[in-house]
């Protein structure tokens, strides 16, 4: 159980590390909210520069809302911490 906690702190604070993958998950996170998933699940599938395990990983995490807002909130309170 411990080690499953850590890995996912060690995720989160990986996305909150790196400036775009923060803004992406930022951004699933605010589209999540505002039930707007579907319209970047069309761009992603259609997105030729991406390849299918990337875009089924990010399919995934866009469509887990609660995993989004536990990175919203990592995010938020970190950077209120700096």
């Amino acid at each position: 159980m411990h080690g499953l906690w850590l890995d996912d702190l060690e995720a989160l604070e990986a996305i909150s590390q790196d400036d775009d993958t923060r803004r992406l998950f930022l951004r699933m996170a605010q589209l999540s909210q505002d039930g707007r998933v579907k319209p970047f699940l069309r761009e992603l599938a259609a997105d030729a520069d991406l390849d299918n395990a990337t875009k089924s990983n990010l399919s995934e995490l866009a469509q887990d809302a609660a995993f989004l807002h536990v990175v919203e909130d990592y995010v938020l309170r970190t950077r209120e911490q700096h």
